[in-house]
């Protein structure tokens, strides 16, 4: 069975899907589905779901998340990353006015997306908008930042160059345009020379396949590794150390159970043995079918579970209150 949920740390200089083929090799199938990508230039978690726990993806994609990002300041770029061409320049911002403007990054926001971003304007994404030359007019939506921690700052002259920002924030949230509009905040400009994701929801970066293959995540590094990946470079691993990645993704996926429905924000819901065949073929939904009434629940979504602990389907409330099937596992 690869109906699994994997936590992968993606390398810089990969993008999400192209990181996806150490899973599809691990377990021999194409059906897998990250939860939020990663821009190329990025590393850190996603959370990858394998087998019929595809269709919880959409789900893990609405978690809040927290990332560490390193931000350049002085210039902008039409990507608000460092691949991109710069289009505006500034002096840099001094400490204190960077500590400053950093206060006002907090709570609810509204933000406008990135001009390349996966965002469709009537109907075209945004970067394909921005690519053929047009102006794509992305509305500001909004977001918010839990929280916004500085970790590292490197300065000259009591001028801010580079700070290293710990964001957590809510869903569709770019930290791109949060360097951008701390850039402008401090009476500067910036774009990101490094983004890590750490948490997504309760999963932890730490607990994923291949963390022990990322370089240190500190501005020192960023700068290199921009250096390096501006020039085209592709990250490659050697074959060895491929398959010892595909070993890990392997040992540390996990079977969906009550723990990972918790961590994705289900309640949990046991089947009795004498209903599963009932609950698989879609029969009408009781609370005697149940360990506990699905009325005790108090979350939108449930988990439901064999006696014997195997993953049978997942339930959602309607406007009502009641639970009514999102999907069955066969």
């Amino acid at each position: 069975m690869n109906d699994k949920i994997v936590l992968f740390a993606k390398q810089p200089g990969k993008t999400s899907f192209s990181s996806l083929f150490t899973i599809k090799h691990a377990f021999n199938t194409q059906k897998v589905g990250h939860t939020g990508t990663l821009d190329s230039f990025a590393s850190g978690l996603l959370v990858v779901c394998c087998g019929s726990l595809t269709r919880l993806a959409s789900r893990i994609t609405e978690f809040d998340k927290t990332y560490e990002a390193v931000i350049a300041f002085g210039s902008e770029t039409d990507t608000l990353e460092y691949t991109g061409q710069v289009v505006k320049t500034a002096s840099l911002p001094t400490k204190e006015a960077f500590l400053e403007a950093l206060k006002q990054f907090s709570g609810k926001l509204m933000q406008t997306p990135p001009s390349f971003s996966a965002i469709h304007i009537n109907g075209k994404r945004a970067s394909d908008i921005a690519r053929s030359g047009n102006v794509a007019e992305i509305p500001p939506r909004q977001i918010e930042v839990y929280s916004s921690e500085v970790l590292e700052l490197q300065t000259k002259d009591n001028l801010v160059q580079y700070a290293k920002v710990r964001f957590s924030v809510s869903k569709g949230t770019y930290i791109r345009s949060l360097a951008r509009d701390l850039g402008y905040a401090c009476g500067s400009c910036a774009h990101l020379v490094g983004l890590l994701r750490t948490k997504v929801g309760s999963f932890l970066l730490k607990d994923a396949a291949g963390f022990s293959l990322l370089p240190e995540f500190s501005i020192k590094n960023c700068i290199k590794d921009a250096e390096y990946y501006s020039q085209n470079n592709e990250n490659k691993i050697s074959k060895e150390a491929e398959l010892e990645l595909q070993k890990q993704v392997v040992n540390t996926a996990v079977n969906m159970n009550p723990e990972i429905a918790s961590l994705c924000g289900f309640g949990t819901l046991i089947l009795n043995d004498d209903k599963i065949a009932w609950f698989r073929n879609g029969g009408k939904l009781s609370s005697s079918m149940f360990n506990v009434s699905p009325f005790t629940i108090n979350e939108e979504y449930a988990a439901v579970f064999t006696q014997n602990g195997a993953f049978a389907g997942l339930l959602q409330k309607d406007s009502n209150g009641y639970f009514k099937y999102s999907f069955v596992v066969s």
